[in-house]
């Protein structure tokens, strides 16, 4: 044996399993078909938000949240209806998950070196019901250093195992095939990569220099989802998201591309909820890209006026930074849309001062590095929006600037194939919203969730500007910002019990083979049902790698 455990994939979910296997002195092979600078995988672009239910940030909020509420939030999200089949592990996960987050996670990650941000945000609102989609409460909570300081812990573990001689990395391998002996997973066979300096997230060679076949006990497979590949995910776009865009901007680097499920599946693993996915439209193309096609996810406050295609105000719950895909099946399955693969934010300079944030740690300099003194001055008492937001109001593409709303629909209309917009009707409908806020309270639904947001102190200091005309020449200039489908996430994937174990066609487990992370649907093949409750992937890469690292270890003794 090359080792006890092999690991497909260097990503969070593989790291975390590696730790639990090396601390408890199991030797690990940890392969993946980059490089070095690529350690931690998609997380450590990722803003480091992890969902956690009554914690000690909440209540210094005076948030009340409990493991009851949580879970209700999570059934009602999840909406789970195929229980008798490919929701039965799933959802055993996801009442295990909540469990974890409303209990033990906390101390885990503090034990670990992950520490988080005193601030708690509330990233999606999610629908309009108690019975809906959505958190109840904000349960957000960001860490310090964003994605990269939930990486650091594991991948300084990984590297301290590798010095001691229990880890050993196989960079620039790629696993095209799982060795199955006697029904068992005893291995991989793939292709070595020509080396390939590139710094990190930038699309890496695919030169093959020769062959490479490890043998082990077991194999865990943490090789991410398919965002990356946009065929695979037009392939499996399900129905009732309506068409899949035509075009669509990219979220996740060009290695997440979903060759290991496939590989898997061959393998005798079940494949799971493969209609299920997450993907933003709050999506802007990246003025300074990393790879291919790269996009940026805006989180925005609840201010900004969101219009179709056509200029049509969206309807209820497709608000800013409520309901993700309620918005993706609105803007997909309204028939005189359908041909349009965009909609629009307007709003002024003093919205995006202090409601737009952009997600990824590169974005963030401030949290990613730590310094608490420039958080406080920028975010709480900057004036200006930060930095990088700024730079994508002056250089990204799909960003334009006016003194008046009819200069600025000309530019928006300037950012499409033909003019689409009429500004007499955004006009019309602008003022409309305008008109509601003079009173604290109002018939509109956004105006009322601002003066709700502004109830929690949270976004009040950071993330929810005063209510205000958004044509009010004191606010502006006025801003239009073209937005675009992101994709990210796959919410289905490979079939696995609580021990994070692979099973097969019949529900049993395959001998030495399990699944972590994204690639797992973040646990039983589907923990987040039809919609995930936002801070809960980085979570499931945490807690899925956790289960399987503590599983195999015991099964390698």
């Amino acid at each position: 044996m090359d080792a006890d455990v092999i690991i497909v994939g260097a990503g969070l979910s593989g790291l975390v399993a590696a730790a639990e296997l090396t601390s408890r002195g199991r030797k690990v092979a940890l392969v993946d078909q980059e490089g070095p600078a690529d350690l931690g995988g998609q997380a450590y672009w990722s803003f480091g938000g992890l969902f956690l239910v009554n914690s000690p940030e909440q209540r210094r909020l005076r948030v009340k949240d409990s493991f009851e509420l949580a879970w209700s939030d999570w059934q009602a999200s999840a909406r789970f209806d195929r229980l008798d089949d490919e929701d039965l592990w799933a959802a055993r996960w996801a009442r295990a998950y909540v469990e974890f987050a409303a209990g033990e996670k906390r101390s885990w990650i503090d034990a670990r070196g992950i520490k988080l941000t005193p601030l708690v945000g509330w990233a999606e609102r999610g629908g309009l019901r108690a019975d809906g989609h959505g958190n109840s409460v904000p349960r957000f909570h960001v860490a310090w250093g964003t994605g990269t300081g939930v990486v650091a812990p594991f991948v300084r573990s990984a590297r301290q195992a590798a010095d001691a001689g229990l880890l050993r990395f196989h960079h620039r391998h790629r696993v095209d095939e799982l060795v199955v002996q006697n029904g068992a997973v005893t291995g991989v066979r793939g292709s070595v990569l020509v080396d390939d300096p590139t710094p990190r997230g930038v699309a890496s060679s695919r030169e093959v220099t020769g062959a490479f076949e490890l043998t082990a006990q077991a194999v865990i497979v943490a090789s991410g989802g398919i965002g990356g590949d946009h065929d695979l995910v037009r392939r499996y776009w399900p129905e009732r998201l309506g068409s899949p865009p035509q075009h669509m901007i990219t979220g996740v680097p060009a290695y997440v591309d979903g060759r290991m499920l496939a590989i898997t599946a061959d393998a005798g693993a079940r494949m799971v909820n493969r209609d299920r996915m997450w993907h933003y439209t709050e999506g802007v193309r990246n003025w300074d890209p990393i790879w291919p096609g790269h996009g940026i996810r805006i989180l925005p406050g609840p201010s900004s006026m969101w219009f179709d295609a056509l200029g049509r105000r969206l309807p209820d719950s497709c608000l800013p930074g409520y309901d993700t895909l309620a918005t993706l099946a609105y803007l997909r399955t309204t028939p005189d849309l359908a041909g349009y693969d965009h909609s629009w934010f307007v709003l002024n300079q003093r919205i995006i001062e202090k409601e737009f944030a952009l997600s990824g740690s590169e974005q963030n300099p401030d949290l990613t590095s730590g310094d608490r003194k420039a958080v406080v001055r920028e975010r709480l008492f900057g004036k200006g929006a930060p930095a990088p937001v700024e730079a994508f109001k002056q250089h990204g593409a799909d960003f334009v600037v006016a003194a008046t709303l009819e200069e600025l629909v000309a530019k928006m209309n300037g950012l499409t194939d033909k003019p689409l917009l009429d500004a007499a009707g955004l006009r019309r409908q602008i003022e409309a919203r305008d008109l509601q806020v003079s009173n604290p309270y109002s018939k509109d639904a956004q105006i009322q969730g601002i003066h709700n947001s502004r109830r929690f102190l949270g976004d009040r200091l950071s993330r929810t500007v005063a209510p205000h005309r958004i044509l009010d020449p004191q606010a502006g200039p006025l801003i239009g910002v073209k937005l675009h489908i992101l994709t990210r996430k796959t919410l289905g994937g490979i079939q696995t019990d609580l021990d994070s174990r692979a099973l097969g066609a019949g529900g049993e487990p395959v001998p030495g083979l399990y699944a972590v992370g994204e690639a797992a649907g973040f646990g039983g093949g589907g923990v987040h049902g039809y919609n995930a409750l936002e801070g809960t992937f980085l979570g499931g890469c945490l807690f899925s790698g956790r289960q399987a690292g503590r599983a195999a270890a015991q099964a390698v003794s």
